[in-house]
């Protein structure tokens, strides 16, 4: 073999070293336990054995399990994420945070004095989480009317120390679409996918030879690849969820390569529940007595809704 042939050997294994385990858009299990490095003060973890020495297993309402990430997706520390990349399934090791990169490094600046009346009367005392003007805060003394607040993030000037191991990989699309949603918002949800027939307005090419004549369409059938959630109150009710409920539908498209995302949420009742709260709505806007059931469906009428309609909805 000639020195180019084994030159190019070389760089061939290099090669083929580089692309092997972990890479960016795999689907990863991961158990990790994170802390400060100085006082070793319990940051998050997923072993729930840990939890239970921190007694937190009760504190907090989640599963202690493995979290599923999307490699170079941010959602762990850039470091964190690094340290991973070519690392294979049963690997463990530990990576520093350095403060600057974590939570940021500690500002004497954000200990602000300010009256206690801009602070909630049960909340003047050392240790109570406040907001003051829009910023999240944390009282460190209160003395006669002004109060000192500590707007630092809680965990500002700690370098992070991770210890993890990769736990496996996540295959099985429905698995990954339910350990996104889990990272995101700690919920368990039933999902599942279904290829949909749905009609659509498709443009086709015009017989007409004018450049500036208009785009034809003609109503097609086509199929759609779809995630179907169904979705808890928990989830309903999550703000986070309400106001980005558009972005996180456009992630769960982009990593599990669909067409669409369908929430269904299912509210129970049935008519007599609608009727109640129709009632008292009109009641208090009113200032009477409430309205009359007949009262309600002589409003249906004159609407043109049919109240049988709207109970098979509901019950949908």
């Amino acid at each position: 073999m000639t020195d180019d042939q084994e030159a190019e050997t070389a760089d061939n294994e290099e090669t083929e070293e580089e692309v092997t385990g972990l890479q960016d858009g795999d689907f990863v299990k991961l158990d990790y336990t994170a802390r400060t490095v100085e006082s070793e003060r319990l940051v998050d973890t997923t072993d729930p054995e840990v939890a239970e020495e921190e007694g937190i297993e009760e504190e907090e309402d989640r599963e202690f399990e493995p979290r599923v990430i999307v490699l170079g997706e941010g959602h762990m520390f850039d470091q964190v994420e690094e340290e991973l990349r070519g690392k294979e399934v049963g690997d463990a090791g530990s990576v520093v945070i350095p403060a600057v990169d974590a939570f940021g490094e500690y500002d004497d600046e954000e200990v602000r004095t300010v009256s206690v009346e801009k602070l909630p009367e049960d909340s003047r005392r050392p240790g109570s989480q406040v907001q003051v003007d829009g910023d999240q805060g944390f009282v460190n003394a209160v003395i006669g009317g002004r109060a000192r607040v500590d707007f630092n993030h809680p965990l500002a000037g700690d370098d992070i120390e991770y210890d993890y191991e990769i736990a496996g990989l996540v295959d099985d699309r429905v698995e990954k679409a339910q350990g996104l949603m889990e990272m995101m918002f700690d919920v368990e949800l039933d999902m599942w996918f279904e290829t949909d027939e749905v009609e659509e307005e498709v443009q086709v090419e015009s017989d007409d030879d004018d450049e500036d004549a208009e785009p034809e369409f003609e109503t097609q059938t086509v199929e759609k690849e779809t995630l179907y959630i169904e979705a808890d109150p928990q989830l309903q009710m999550n703000q986070q969820w309400m106001f980005g409920k558009q972005q996180v539908a456009q992630q769960l498209m982009q990593h599990l390569d669909i067409d669409r995302v369908i929430v269904q949420e299912t509210i129970s009742g049935g008519m007599g529940g609608m009727m109640g709260g129709m009632g008292g709505m009109m009641g208090g806007m009113g200032g009477g007595g409430g309205a009359e059931a007949a009262d309600i469906e002589e409003a249906l009428e004159e609407a043109d809704i049919d109240a049988d309609d709207i109970e098979a909805d509901l019950d949908e």
